[in-house]
């Protein structure tokens, strides 16, 4: 069983209200062979949101109490962050996933490149901080570009 990033799979749930939905990711979930979640969602934030990126680090630092993810608007949503990546976490415990096909440089689901905290577009090495405790606890992570190119 695979998990899928909610917008990934059609959902409305990016913080512009929009999706990435990709039909072949959607297919995964007709067919019974994945499930999908919202890191966002699940830590309590809204759709739509303000756009918010990890400042001074990437999600391993903001786990480790070293950044923290802020909106455009300079609101530390740090918190909803985490709480978000800890509930996906136990999702795929509970349900024993070990692959997960999250959003490519984004500040939950990135998994080589992140935002670069300056909201100009700019990225940088790094991952969200939902990829980051999933890591730490040996889950393996794709982005929507590794899948298909795999």
């Amino acid at each position: 069983m695979i998990l899928i990033s909610s917008c990934l799979i059609g959902a409305y749930v990016r913080y512009d209200g929009g999706s990435q939905g990709d039909t072949r990711l959607i297919e995964l979930i007709n067919e019974g062979k994945a499930i999908h979640a919202c890191p966002e969602l699940l830590g309590g934030l809204n759709v739509p949101r303000e756009p918010a990126e990890i400042i001074d680090g990437d999600g391993f630092d903001v786990l480790d109490g070293q950044a923290k993810v802020v909106t455009v608007d300079n609101k530390d949503v740090t918190a909803a962050f985490v709480k978000g990546a800890e509930a996906t976490l136990k999702i795929l415990l509970t349900e024993n996933i070990d692959t997960v096909i999250l959003k490519a440089n984004s500040p939950s689901c990135g998994n080589d490149q992140i935002y670069d905290g300056t909201f100009s577009g700019t990225k940088k090495q790094g991952v969200g901080v939902t990829t980051a405790l999933l890591i730490r606890n040996g889950i393996k992570v794709l982005s929507e570009q590794d899948y298909f190119s795999s």
